[in-house]
């Protein structure tokens, strides 16, 4: 059996490929058009739920530090799939060329996140100088093959306390390579404690708003398939932001925290290298870097937690209610 596929992640804590299946070059058999349409039904669910993950994790507290105190924290977090993303309608007559051995015109196929339990192979019916022509290959499969049903990230965050209840924050991990694939993710954060200018007597809760910006970058070397290649690879680029509000507890030792807000972000995958078809309605042509597929993110974000003050140490866990939900814990050193 082929490894599995997706777009490879890699974090403090948390290692899991995510790979593009090496079997997803075979869909340029059915060309461009066709190719793009099963491309973005297969990969927008893991772009979408990487893109709600890496939105998280971002607070555990309303309160904003004071001047120049700080935190540094190791948060990995979890967003689990849900079940209808694991897998995707093909409609044949939203395809050119694209047709199912059996006469059906749809099927449930598996997307980057689900498993087909039976092998879905489909056939391409195209037109040459000699006639009709068929050739075919089989649906790549996804990550459900191995049982995963969430995704994971993690990263190493730090928070400084400002001036006047602003409190400056920044994520990230260093570029990471391993077996094809490299990584590299980035953010920042701002957060305002609004209730910094009233003294504790009279407002005990603390309440702030937020905004925060993130950036993944990956790529993935893909293996020779059933079509001539050269320089194969899959390479995305995801982006999110979350605009939220704040309220917490102002305990000594444990607190509670919940935030409100909304999440938004957008995806790049493609296709890179040369390829050189034998079959299919562009046989005889070779593509270079053959087509790229978006995904955009828009919804809202509800999250609860609680946090733990052990002097010098804390410790939080929160779970946000969300298209795809999450859970992340920290590990957090500072004052």
């Amino acid at each position: 059996m082929k490894r599995p596929l997706l777009i490879f992640i890699s974090f403090v804590l948390v290692c899991c490929n995510l790979r593009g299946q090496d079997d997803i070059q075979n869909i340029l058999k059915a060309g461009l058009d066709d190719a793009t349409t099963f491309s973005k039904n297969y990969i927008a669910p893991v772009s979408e739920g990487i893109i709600y993950s890496m939105a998280n994790g971002w607070y555990n507290s309303g309160e904003a530090k004071k001047l120049l105190h700080f935190e540094v924290s190791i948060v990995p977090n979890v967003a689990f799939v849900p079940e209808e993303k694991q897998n995707f309608r093909l409609n044949t007559e939203d395809y050119n060329y694209i047709q199912f051995p059996d006469g059906a015109t749809s099927k449930s196929v598996a997307s980057v996140l689900g498993h087909n339990e039976m092998e879905q192979t489909v056939i391409v019916q195209y037109q040459t100088e000699n006639g009709t022509e068929t050739t075919n290959f089989t649906l790549p499969q996804g990550l459900g093959d191995e049982n995963l049903n969430f995704l994971p990230t993690a990263y190493l965050q730090a928070s400084v306390g400002l001036v006047k209840g602003f409190e400056v924050k920044a994520r990230f991990l260093p570029e990471l390579e391993y077996d094809g694939a490299k990584t590299n993710l980035y953010g920042a954060a701002l957060q305002h404690e609004f209730t910094s200018w009233l003294t504790p007597e009279i407002f005990p809760i603390k309440i702030s708003a937020l905004v925060g910006y993130n950036k993944f970058e990956a790529s993935y070397a893909l293996e020779q398939t059933q079509i001539q290649a050269n320089n194969q690879a899959i390479e995305t680029e995801m982006s999110s932001w979350i605009f939220t509000a704040i309220a917490s507890t102002n305990w000594p030792v444990i607190n509670f925290y919940g935030g409100l807000g909304y999440i938004k972000g957008d995806a790049t995958t493609s296709l890179k290298g040369t390829y050189t078809l034998e079959s299919g309605p562009l046989h005889g042509q070779t593509l270079v870097n053959p087509y790229s597929v978006d995904t955009a993110v828009n919804g809202v974000n509800a999250t609860l937690g609680t946090k733990l003050k052990l002097g010098f140490f804390r410790l939080h866990a929160a779970y946000s209610f969300q298209k795809y939900q999450n859970v992340n814990v920290g590990l957090n050193f500072g004052y």
